[in-house]
């Protein structure tokens, strides 16, 4: 673990400029979905909502909370080792702040020059990272930040081993109010004078430091005082480094720190040699580990960069092409110099608005129809191969019950339909055999009062091509699906222990009409790839 830690800073402003006045509610959600998700420590998604949201703002012209969502972008993407690109886009930032001095703007500004110095940091630029540090002081409108970025100039000298500058800037560091950004300048403070001199006497205010961190029962910056004082001890007293270093890996374990575990284990190793075997055998395992689950956090977020610039092109492409269909009929519109012309022309328009209509229809028809008769047949047949009492009579039932399904497609029909938290029941335990077993739980008639017939119908076809997809890909033995009503919100957790789904083909395997469905009825669907085994799918939508 870094001992001087470099203080993020991530400004999540909830501004109320006039020119927020015209962004749409469509625009805000979004921001607010990808603030939930970062706050919640899914960056996966919070970059997908924030790609949104910038997007949204451009084109609204907003460019301030445009600023805003990119410079979380950046940040994302420098948390995520992906400097460069978080380094572009921090200056595509730069542009659309450029001579804007009102406080919203000043706050986004110092933050991504905050963003654009620890990029540069990470990548060794450290003259650059000085350079971008001092305009994030510049900008920056709240002095407690100001002095934070002190102590990560000071912090970045110290990496130089330029310990006389350093220690200016830690100095200055000191004269904040935050009580854990104090500690934090002292600590440093304190590690800049003895790496310059060994015989400087650093303990009364590395001591000081850690008393203060105890005192906020802050783990990770306790952590960070028992890693200097076990380095100022390293070539003093060998005893008290080791003591320290085992405070430290004893608090990491605590904390679930990683990083802070292989320090610890590696000043260990150095300090005793009676546990040297155990103790690497431990580092090495922890060591690997921890890069394996980064390389595969690395991959994820690339593949999903890699989808939001698709979709972005996209976009682009199909707005190219509405553009030059505009000009083209913008350019016939003038050359309609008759009526009789105008006529074939409001024609031929009206001709294809007809057919396209049909399309749409019959292609709608054709959705129906594969949601209604081709999942409900699968249904029939797996209860028909999987479960050794279900006879012939309730084969027929269950026949008769797609038949009246698919008919109702062409005509509407009144008649008594059972309770729907009971077809949902019997879907989900239709699927129930010697191999897999099916729960459900919560799925109380109250929690569908309120929710209207046609959000039901999507609800039923979601869930049936997660149990089908479950049936045909995902080899499980135990499926559990939740319902949850709160705050006008229906919440359905879905969860089998098969053999999972990777993040690039969460589209793929039937689920793409799920995710179409959760949409189309205003709700979200979030996929949890991380979990140890298994798939679980979390599907969330108004209650009314």
């Amino acid at each position: 673990m870094k001992k001087l830690i470099i203080f993020t800073l991530l400004f999540l402003i909830n501004c109320k400029e006039k020119n927020q006045t015209n962004t749409s509610e469509e625009e805000n959600i979004n921001l607010d979905k990808a603030i939930k998700f970062r706050n919640s420590n899914n960056d996966d998604s919070a970059y997908v909502y924030y790609t949104k949201a910038k997007e949204d703002f451009l084109k609204n012209k907003n460019y301030v909370q445009a600023a805003r969502a990119i410079t979380n972008i950046a940040i994302i993407e420098c948390d995520k080792g992906d400097y460069y690109s978080s380094i572009a886009n921090s200056i595509e930032v730069e542009k659309l702040l450029l001579n804007n001095s009102d406080h919203a703007a000043l706050n986004i500004a110092s933050s991504n020059y905050n963003s654009i110095a620890i990029a540069s940091k990470n990548l060794k630029n450290y003259n650059q990272a000085i350079s971008y540090y001092r305009r994030a002081i510049k900008t920056s409108v709240e002095k407690e930040n100001s002095l934070a970025f002190y102590n990560n100039i000071g912090d970045t000298y110290l990496e130089q081993g330029k310990t006389k500058e350093a220690k200016y800037y830690f100095k200055k560091a000191l004269q904040t109010g935050d009580t854990l950004d104090y500690a934090r300048a002292l600590n440093n403070l304190a590690r800049a004078g003895f790496l310059e001199d060994s015989s400087y006497n650093a303990y009364p205010l590395l001591e000081k430091s850690l008393t203060i961190r105890k005192k906020s029962k802050d783990n990770a910056e306790i952590n960070s005082s028992f890693a200097t004082l076990s380095d100022f001890y390293s070539n003093k007293d060998q005893n008290k480094s080791l003591l320290y270093a085992d405070s430290m890996y004893s608090v990491a374990l605590k904390n679930k720190s990683p990083d802070d575990q292989l320090e610890a284990l590696n000043k260990i190793i150095l300090l005793n040699n009676k546990t040297y075997k155990q103790n690497f055998n431990r580092y090495i395992n922890l060591r690997d580990s921890l890069q394996t689950s980064r390389n595969n956090d690395f991959q994820r977020f690339g593949l999903i960069k890699f989808d939001v610039e698709k979709q972005k092109r996209e976009n682009e492409e199909l707005k190219n092409e509405n553009f030059q269909q505009g000009l083209i009929v913008s350019l016939l519109a003038l050359t309609l110099v008759t009526g009789i012309f105008w006529y074939k022309k409001r024609k031929k328009r009206l001709q294809q608005e007809k057919e396209l209509e049909v399309k749409n229809t019959q292609l709608k028809m054709s959705k129906r129809v594969h949601d209604v008769v081709a999942n409900g047949i699968y249904q029939v047949m797996a209860k028909i191969e999987n479960q050794e009492d279900f006879d012939r009579n309730r084969a027929l039932d269950e026949l008769e019950y797609v038949y009246e399904k698919s008919r109702d497609l062409s005509y509407e029909k009144a008649g008594e339909e059972k309770e729907f938290s009971q077809e949902i029941s019997e879907l989900i335990a239709g699927f129930n055999n010697a191999t897999v077993k099916t729960f459900t739980a919560g799925n109380d008639p109250s929690i569908w009062e309120k929710v209207p017939p046609a959000v039901r119908e999507e609800v039923y076809q979601m869930i049936r091509e997660l149990m089908v997809n479950m049936k045909k890909h995902s080899q499980a033995t135990h499926v559990a699906v939740k319902f949850e009503k709160t705050a006008g919100t229906v919440d359905i957790q879905y969860k089998d222990n098969g053999v999972g789904i990777s993040g690039d083909l969460i589209y793929k395997n039937g689920l793409r009409n799920t995710a179409s469905r959760i949409e189309a009825i205003g709700g979200t669907i979030t996929f949890d790839t991380k979990i140890e085994k298994g798939l679980k799918v979390n599907l969330s939508f108004p209650a009314s």
